[in-house]
C-alpha cells in the first residue's frame, strides 16, 4: 500500500498557542493537545506536528526538522534564520495588533533617548536584535541575556529590551517606553527542501490559503435582506461593503434580494438605517472564512 505522504509542522508553544490552534480550527483543522503531550492530534492525515517553544521554530524549519513552522518574524531575525516566508499572518496573543520589541526603563530613569545607554547594562532575550539596534545607533553597551519575565529585572539593570502587545505590563511595572527596535507579528515560513518539493509546496500553500480566510473573516459578518427596488440607490449608499453588494430580483415585481459582507462592530447601527428604509427580512449571519 501507498504510504500517505506527510508534512511536519512547528507550533509555536506558550503564549501564541491557544490563538494558533483557534485560528487553525477557524480555518478547518483541528488541532488538540494533551498538557503532558509536545505532540498535537491534527485532523488531517497528512500533517503531523509539534509545539516547540517560538523562539526555536525557526531554527528547526532551518535545519529540515520541521518542513514548515508559524512562529514570530522577530524570531526569525534574531536566529538569523534562513527559511522561506511563505505568508504574514496577523494574529497575537492579546489582540490583533503587532507586538513592538521594546528599550524601557524605570520612569524615574535619567534615560532619555539610545544614546543615553552608553557604557550600561541591558537585559533581554533578543540579545542579537539589541547588539544590531545598538551598533547601528554608534552605541556601546553592555547586552545580557535574560530567561523570560524580563520587565521585573528593570531596576537590576539600566533598561530593558521586552516584547509588549498592549504596554499594560509595561504600565503595571511602572516603566516608559525610550524607544521601538522592531514590529512583529507571526510569518507562515517554509523550509528550503520542502519548498522545492511540488507535493509539500502544494500542501503549504492550500493550509496558507484557509488560514488566511479564516483571519480575512476576523470582525466579518454577512448580511442579507429584501427591499423594494427603488430603496436600493439608498440602501446601497448605506452598505459598507467588502465588494459591491449582490442584488438579485425576487419572484414579487418591484422587489430585490441584496446580500453584503460588513464589519461586525458597525451591523448595530446600520441594521436599523436599513430597516428604516425599507429592508425586511434582515439576516446578520457569521463567516468563519472569506477566500479574496
Amino acid at each position: 500500500m501507498e504510504k500517505t505522504p506527510l508534512l511536519m509542522l512547528g507550533l509555536p508553544k506558550g503564549s501564541l498557542q491557544d490563538s494558533t490552534i483557534k485560528l487553525f480550527g477557524k480555518a478547518g483543522y483541528q488541532i488538540s493537545v494533551s498538557s503532558r503531550s509536545y505532540r498535537p492530534s491534527i485532523d488531517d492525515e497528512e500533517l503531523d506536528g509539534r509545539f516547540v517553544r517560538a523562539q526555536e521554530v525557526s531554527r528547526y524549519v532551518e535545519h529540515g526538522y520541521f518542513d514548515c513552522g508559524l512562529t514570530g518574524q522577530d524570531w526569525v531575525v534574531e536566529n538569523d534564520s534562513d527559511v522561506v516566508e511563505v505568508c504574514s499572518l496577523v494574529y497575537s496573543r492579546a489582540s490583533n495588533v503587532r507586538s513592538k520589541w521594546i528599550i524601557a526603563v524605570p520612569e524615574n530613569s535619567p534615560v532619555q533617548s539610545v544614546k543615553d545607554l552608553e557604557g550600561k547594562r541591558i537585559a533581554t532575550e533578543v540579545v542579537n536584535i539589541t547588539n544590531k539596534y545598538l551598533a547601528d545607533n554608534g552605541v556601546n553597551a553592555d547586552v545580557e541575556f535574560s530567561w523570560g519575565a524580563t520587565e521585573v529585572k528593570a531596576r537590576l539593570v539600566d533598561a530593558i529590551v521586552d516584547v509588549t502587545e498592549t504596554g499594560s505590563s509595561i504600565r503595571a511595572n511602572n516603566l516608559r517606553i525610550v524607544d521601538t527596535l522592531l514590529t512583529s507579528f507571526p510569518h507562515f515560513y517554509g523550509s528550503k527542501g520542502a519548498y522545492q518539493d511540488d507535493w509539500k509546496k502544494t500542501k503549504m500553500d492550500r493550509m496558507v490559503l484557509m488560514l488566511k480566510a479564516a483571519l480575512e473573516a476576523r470582525g466579518k459578518v454577512g448580511l442579507k435582506m429584501n427591499l423594494p427596488e427603488k430603496s436600493l440607490p439608498a440602501v446601497l449608499d448605506k452598505l459598507p461593503s467588502l465588494r459591491r453588494p449582490t442584488v438579485s430580483h425576487l419572484a414579487e415585481d418591484n422587489w430585490v434580494a441584496v446580500e453584503t459582507i460588513i464589519e461586525d462592530s458597525v451591523a448595530r447601527n446600520l441594521i436599523p438605517d436599513l430597516k428604516a428604509l425599507g429592508a425586511e427580512g434582515i439576516i446578520e449571519y457569521p463567516l468563519s472564512k472569506i477566500v479574496l
